[in-house]
């Protein structure tokens, strides 16, 4: 139905859609490139006396693995953990392990629990990122012992919070990765 105040409703309507395919360069690097520019975070002049910038490289990921499962690859934890390793300061193939870790443990969750919730993947998230900024701490040859662990746990609690926050701008990344463009020819 051609409207009298838009004769060309229709065909704007449904005419935007015609001839439009995925960018598979933006469909395939946006994840990648998330997590990666997460891994520079260290690079920021944040100077505090107290560890507590969350890893937002781990956090990234894992927000891409319980928002979009099966989208990464499970060998990705290798070069994902690789570039935080060169970048976080923390012992060469501490993050290639943890990273690797994350993926394998959501795998054999999903598999033992195929169904899913918001509250699900938010507790999955903060078990793991727990574990993930415990294991770092004790990797970095600080000596565990109470004062310390009191001045991880800013850290870990500004992490757990800022995982929704993550999950929602890793779901407009996936809008816009999975943007249609327009096909030429």
């Amino acid at each position: 139905m051609i409207s009298p105040i838009n004769p060309r409703a229709r065909q704007d309507r449904f005419g935007r859609k015609i001839n439009r395919d995925h960018s598979r360069i933006l469909a395939l690097s946006i994840p990648w490139l998330t997590v990666l520019i997460g891994s520079l975070v260290p690079l920021l002049p944040i100077i505090t006396p107290v560890p507590v910038v969350p890893p937002l490289a781990f956090i990234t990921m894992l927000a891409w693995r319980l928002v979009r499962p099966g989208l990464l690859p499970l060998w990705a934890g290798v070069p994902f953990g690789l570039v935080d390793d060169l970048f976080s300061g923390q012992p060469f193939g501490s993050g290639i392990l943890l990273f690797s870790l994350a993926l394998i443990a959501i795998e054999a969750l999903e598999m033992r629990f195929p169904w899913r919730s918001f509250f699900q993947d938010w507790l999955t998230a903060s078990v793991l990122i727990t574990a993930y900024l415990l294991c770092c701490w004790l990797f970095s040859g600080a000596i565990p012992g109470h004062v310390q662990l009191t001045v991880i746990v800013p850290q870990i609690l500004l992490s757990l919070v800022l995982f929704p926050v993550i999950a929602r701008m890793v779901s407009v990344f996936d809008r816009f990765r999975l943007m249609r463009v327009r096909r030429v020819g």
